[in-house]
């Protein structure tokens, strides 16, 4: 069965651990909404350098493939079944939005995309970045514009 895409690895992550994932997010978000400005605009700089869930599995696929190929051609031919089992779990992780690797990245803290999206969107709510959203449009197409600036902000 494929899982879509937006939401497959929340839905192949243990409760408890999707729960530690979004009290951490209320937590920085609260703490920042506590100190201020400056530390909500360095936690939404620190957000923009965290790598999510797809980015970490992508770069841990290109390595085991990399390290096998490496020792396939070096070592001896067996080592060529290292990046098979990786490419494996990645069309799993594909296909259903689950592989091994991805229970003990998740453990780790590791988010998706969506997660941290959820995080930048609520400080920048916190910072304003979207009062020009309640600011009287003459049109619709410039209140969808504000729309779109608020976001990319």
């Amino acid at each position: 069965m494929l899982a879509a895409t937006q939401d497959r690895v929340r839905q192949n992550t243990s409760a408890s651990v999707n729960e530690a994932i979004d009290r951490q997010i209320e937590e920085c978000v609260s703490q920042c909404a506590a100190k201020g400005r400056h530390a909500i605009d360095e936690r939404l700089a620190a957000l923009e350098r965290e790598w999510d869930i797809e980015r970490v599995l992508e770069t841990n696929f290109a390595s085991v493939v990399l390290a096998g190929t490496a020792l396939t051609l070096g070592v001896h031919r067996r080592w060529a079944l290292f990046p098979a089992v990786a490419a494996g779990f990645m069309l799993q992780h594909v296909m259903q939005g689950w592989c091994p690797p991805l229970v003990f990245l998740r453990r780790m803290g590791v988010r998706t995309a969506s997660e941290i999206d959820r995080e930048k969107y609520a400080l920048k709510a916190l910072r304003g970045d979207f009062e020009s959203l309640h600011k009287r449009a003459s049109s619709a197409d410039k209140q969808a514009t504000r729309a779109l600036r608020a976001v990319e902000e």
